[in-house]
């Protein structure tokens, strides 16, 4: 309720008003205090709510300080007026002042609260101040700091009903019936009544009780009183994800036959169900949950919540075939809920990524014993009337679930708590765990019965069976990584990172734990029918948590931050949409490559039968079993060379009628910039906003759509620039800017509507083209009072200034190879040339990089390249295949563009592995048990069970080594044991070599290189394996490579052995006499020599004459030593007259000798 107000002269009446106007903001160091702020008053400056600092300084996203937030205010209370502060969210760890009085402090950055003003507030002017600490890391994504969510000002009488103090339930009765039970809770200090209006939303009808009654006399009393209802209705309809029809029900409180207070809240009819063997039923219907989990923040808008925004996500979501919402991993805005009832989302609302035990140092995990209960309040009170509601998430990846009994304690209390709150079961409690294979997580899951398995599926049919009163349901599922327009070739070759920390949006880039593919996804839910559903990770990407790099944003999501869907969107929704409704086709990725590359093309559908044209010509047709089909049949797959033109993919149904087609095109350099808005009209509210997609087409018309242009974008009139995004996680400029680059052809600006009516101007400008200038309308609307002054806004004075100096940029959107003698390399036909084409040839940035990769690009030894600018040669040395590449960092830091050709090579004989390089994990060429990418083209092994990965073909020389570097990424700081063998275990001959063990502080996505010495030194060509039984990434391994002659080297590891008497004894040779030569070949002495001789041995004379002869073909020097007698074995050292250069050393021992020699070593 919000009842009109005069701010001018301080009345405010009885309701809820917003109260987002007026605010200034000062930013400070960390830990600020008020005293301090009240110093320099001059730090403050304007600002609207919501407002999220941390998005407009996009170089530094977790900055440490300290907001501090003012807003002075006229206040008259009247009679017998009491009044409130609500606040949806600020993050975190904020203080209210009130006129300098600290009046409450709220810990969770995600949850609402309320400071009761009682006695705090002056007749006349008032101040209040809101201090906000943001000290990282407090999050594993990007959180957002600041008073990011409405603020309000509620007034009510002394007698009220208490926020979020109406609780609703919905029961089917009979003959259609629906019983409706009503609490409300209260303070009444007068006698009065509280009366129940239920109003269709769609009609207006006001909809009448059958039985019970929609008037309760209340009676005055002290604290708080409950009052209890159940009615009976007819004739309304059902809630449903395809039908959310709704209803609003009004609590008005009358005292003296006067309304002294209204609450309105949501309704719907339905009914929700958990049935171990049959999933999720509503209304009776079996509905599968196809889920996407989402965090809060809303791209270039930062965490600064705004209805449209988040409406157009969920807009883009529905049409991708989602029905169901993760709300990760703490509680989102408010309005949220009310979106999912009113647009048809199933909602998991869930409340906190930990408990007790921490994930980042700083995050909730400190507060967390304090404020669970205030928390869980907050949150189960809020939101426990939503029709949307299913399921109350009390944890997500809780470590204190698997570490300890003490899981299963936090457990019990944090259900304990929402029971309190929701007695009725309106959500039933669940929590998303990663530890389900462990036993405690399993004790934890048995108590909330409702099983969330975030990357376990494979774990659903035993569990099922051993725990047949489970629900079980795929809390996070997918993980797979893609950016939007960035292809890796071929499909088959699974690969996770690259050198322009970019991911495959072809399907082909898996993360360690997650699934292998969409369509590996769709799949397994679809063959569980006990399971519930699914909630992939994500729906969008959203800023933060960038693995596998170290980027901006994540890479999980089937849209970008944008908004653009990624072509895995298109998989969801051929399997998750009815092709009778809305028959889609879709055909992947565009079509601009190198002539003659061979190219994996892709179809999905939801149809049954799919046809490809390349250049009108058919290359045949693809029937898609939905029901039935394997991960692999799922979508259409071939592999074309490349040539200009089009690919046209069309959609049939089962009597082979065209039902949908989609045709992509070659395109040249772009020439004309194009713009879509997804609305041309905005209401004139202060809040409402435009989404522009901005695109670039070729002369023939055609999208070019991996277009890299900068633009520049202006708004004037009655709007503003909210910001610009493409999407891009490797872009690290600024959100809240006046001019970005496209990525792969697109690039979004969001546009604000000012608080009156007219026209909104908009003009966007790139070099070399003419402007696009268009115009968007405000149109008049009730104006709600206590709005922020354009939260969103940019500055777009300082932001052209800030970028001027891109004006002139022209950036390189592709680099075409061309080849002079093809790419079949043999003996005959050794040696190319390459030449790179820079598209657009005005690109200032010339400068290109070549390089020799295999399919997973990671650089192979296959052939040599010589690189002279944008030439290149070529020259094969051993058999197999590679991919020649030419990159540009187009004006970067970093590498930005890859272009490939495929070559192979036959003829030229086997290639081996250098271990005194570096062998990237992902060489491996042997596995038992499960290995999936790891980060930085590493290995990951398998988190339960054991996992071999193994090398063939390392040389490692005449010498060898002993000393392996490996730079592992652990997830926690657990110890590892890690087994080397030689060879594959179980194989005739393989030796195990090594018991290693990794125990460091873990460092999130960074390897850390530990050196270990092997119990033995491996020479010549041989393999190497791995065996480990938890999860590590491996990134690779390299072999510290020795200098022989400055080794310890063993007497009987000498290369060659001869004379009358000696006898071997492990490292030893003992009792050497007569004539005994021992000789090491190939001792390399370097420039100076060696000046000293450490000998480990023995002899029972006085004295053992040795002779150290160095021989080559040209000479031979011999220096003496002689080794005194000593009780037992001993190191004894010798002065050498040093001689450089590289020998064959010789111990030569002459008759009369008598010596046990253990080893020596030279020393420089």
């Amino acid at each position: 309720m919000d009842n009109k107000s005069n701010r001018r002269t301080g009345f405010y009446g009885l309701g809820t008003h917003l109260f987002n106007d007026g605010w200034q903001f000062a930013k400070q160091p960390l830990f600020t205090t008020y005293e301090e702020i009240r110093q320099h008053p001059e730090a403050f400056a304007p600002v609207g709510l919501p407002h999220d600092w941390l998005i407009y300084q996009a170089a530094d996203l977790y900055e440490d300080g300290t907001g501090w937030y003012k807003k002075t205010f006229l206040y008259h209370p009247g009679e017998e007026e009491i009044a409130f502060l609500r606040f949806e969210g600020v993050y975190m760890d904020s203080a209210v002042y009130v006129n300098g009085e600290k009046a409450m402090e709220w810990k969770y950055g995600y949850s609402t609260f309320e400071v009761p003003l009682e006695g705090r507030l002056k007749d006349g002017e008032n101040e209040i101040m809101v201090s906000v600490n943001f000290q990282a890391p407090n999050s594993r994504w990007y959180s957002g700091a600041g008073i990011y969510r409405d603020v309000w000002l509620k007034v009510v009488k002394t007698t009220h009903l208490l926020s979020d103090g109406i609780y609703t339930s919905v029961r089917p009765g009979e003959d259609g019936c629906w019983e409706l039970e009503l609490t409300a809770e209260g303070i009444f200090r007068r006698d009065g009544e509280l009366r129940y209006i239920l109003t269709d939303r769609k009609t207006g009808r006001q909809v009448s009780f059958d039985s019970g009654s929609s008037v309760l006399a209340v009676k005055a009393a002290d604290g708080v009183q409950t009052l209890e209802d159940k009615v009976v209705v007819r004739n309304v309809d059902r809630w449903d994800v395809e039908h959310p029809c709704l209803y609003d029900l009004r609590a008005e409180l009358c005292v003296d036959g006067e309304r002294i207070q209204a609450e309105e809240y949501t309704l719907g009819f339905c009914e929700k169900q958990f049935l171990p063997d049959r999933g999720f039923l509503l209304n009776g219907r079996k509905v599968k949950l196809n889920g996407v989990c989402e965090h809060h923040d809303l791209g270039c808008l930062g965490s600064a919540y705004n209805h449209r925004a988040m409406e157009r996500k969920l807009e883009i979501l529905k049409q991708m075939g989602v029905n169901a919402l993760r709300l990760t991993h703490n509680m989102f805005a408010p309005d949220v809920m009310e979106l999912a009832d009113s647009m048809g989302f199933l909602v998991i609302s869930e409340a906190f990524d930990m408990w007790e035990r921490p994930k980042n140092k700083y995050d909730y995990g400190r507060f967390f014993p304090e404020w669970y209960k205030k928390d869980v309040a907050s949150w189960v009170r809020r939101d426990r009337n939503h029709p949307s509601l299913i399921l109350w998430s009390i944890g997500n990846e809780i470590y204190d679930t698997h570490v300890d009994e003490r899981g299963q304690e936090l457990t019990k209390m944090l259900m304990k708590e929402v029971r309190i709150h929701d007695p009725r079961e309106n959500g039933r409690i669940t929590i998303g765990s990663n530890y389900m294979p462990w036993e405690n997580a399993q004790k934890c899951a048995d108590l909330v019965k409702v099983a969330g398995y975030n990357y376990a599926e494979k774990y659903y049919d035993q569990h099922h069976r051993e725990h047949p009163d489970w629900i079980i349901y795929g809390s996070e599922t997918s993980s797979t990584v893609q950016s939007r327009g960035v292809y890796r070739f071929p499909y088959s070759q699974s690969v996770l990172s690259d050198v322009d920390s970019q991911c495959s949006a072809l399907g082909n880039s898996t993360t360690s734990w997650g699934a292998r593919s969409s369509e590996a996804c769709v799949v397994a839910e679809r063959d569980h029918e006990f399971s519930c559903g699914q909630f992939l990770w994500s729906g969008f990407d959203y800023i933060g948590e960038p693995t596998p790099y170290h980027t901006r944003n994540s890479y999980f999501g089937q849209v970008d931050t944008a908004g653009f869907p990624k072509d895995s969107y298109y998989i969801y929704q051929a399997e998750w949409t009815d092709y009778r409704k809305t028959p889609m086709v879709h055909v992947f990725p565009y079509w601009d490559f190198n002539e003659g590359q061979l190219i994996d093309v892709r179809v999905c559908s939801n149809a049954p039968m799919v046809e490809l044209f390349m250049n009108g010509r058919s290359q045949g047709t693809y029937e898609i079993d939905h029901a039935h089909g394997s991960e692999k049949e799922l979508t259409g797959h071939w592999q074309l060379p490349f040539e200009p033109g089009e690919i046209t993919a069309k959609a049939y149904d089962e009597q082979g009628n065209e039902i949908a087609s989609e045709t992509r095109c070659s395109f040249g350099e772009a020439e004309k910039i194009t713009w879509k808005a997804d609305r041309t009209v905005l209401r004139a509210n202060g809040k409402d906003l435009a989404f522009i997609e901005i695109g670039m087409e070729d002369r023939e018309g055609h999208p070019v759509e991996n277009a890299d242009n900068r633009v520049f974008v202006r708004v004037d009139g009655c709007g503003y620039l909210a910001g610009l995004d493409n999407g891009d996680s490797t872009d690290v400029e600024e959100y809240k800017t006046v001019s970005r680059r496209l990525f792969n052809g697109k690039l979004l600006a969001v546009v604000g509507a000012g608080s009156e009516a007219g026209q909104i101007r908009v003009e966007i400008r790139s070099r070399g083209m003419e402007p696009a200038a268009f115009t968007l309308e405000t149109a008049e609307c009730p104006r709600q009072e206590g709005l922020g002054e354009e939260p969103w806004k940019v500055d777009q004075k300082a932001a052209e200034a800030a970028t001027e100096k891109y004006r002139d940029e022209l950036p390189v959107r592709a680099l075409r190879i061309r080849t002079s003698c093809g790419t079949i390399l043999t003996p005959e036909n050794s040696r190319t040339e390459a030449e790179a084409v820079v598209c657009p040839a005005g690109a200032q940035d010339h400068e290109v990089f070549w390089s020799i990769v295999d399919d997973a690009g990671i650089p192979s030894s296959l052939a040599n390249v010589e690189s002279c600018g944008t030439k290149a040669k070529i020259t094969a040395v051993s058999d197999g295949e590679f991919r020649l590449r030419c990159m540009s960092k187009s004006g970067t830091a970093d590498i930005r563009i890859i272009s490939e050709m495929n070559f192979s090579v036959t003829g030229f004989g086997k290639a081996y592995l250098d271990p005194y390089g570096f062998i990237a994990g992902g060489l491996y060429d042997y596995v038992k048990g499960t290995a999936t990418n790891g980060n930085e083209h590493g290995v990951a092994t398998a988190r339960d069970g054991e996992t071999q990965v193994g090398f063939h073909f390392l040389d490692f020389g005449p010498f060898g080594s002993d000393e392996i570097v490996l730079p592992i990424f652990a997830l926690d700081d657990n110890d590892y044991e890690i087994q080397v063998y030689e060879g594959m275990p179980g194989e005739q001959g393989s030796e195990r070599i090594g018991d290693l063990h990794y125990q460091k502080p873990s460092r999130w996505n960074v390897y850390q290189p530990e050196t270990y010495r092997l119990n033995k030194r491996l020479k010549g060509v041989t393999s190497i394996c791995f065996v480990l039984h938890a999860k590590i990434h491996l990134k690779g391994f390299s072999f510290i490579r020795k200098e022989k002659a400055y080794e310890k080297l063993y007497a009987a590891q000498s290369d060659k052995l001869y004379g009358d008497s000696f006898r071997l004894e492990d490292q030893r040779v003992r009792e050497i006499g007569n004539n005994v030569t021992l000789e090491y070949t190939g001792m390399n002495l370097g420039e100076q020599g060696a000046g000293r001789i450490e000998i480990c041995g023995y002899t029972p004379m006085e004295k053992n004459t040795i002779q150290i002869r160095f021989t080559s073909e040209e000479e031979e020097i011999t220096q003496i030593v002689e080794f005194c007698h000593r009780e037992k074995e001993e190191v004894q050292a010798f002065e050498l007259q040093p001689i450089p250069g590289s020998w064959n050393v010789n111990f030569v021992f002459l008759p009369g000798s008598n010596f046990d020699f253990y080893w020596f070593k030279f020393v420089k």
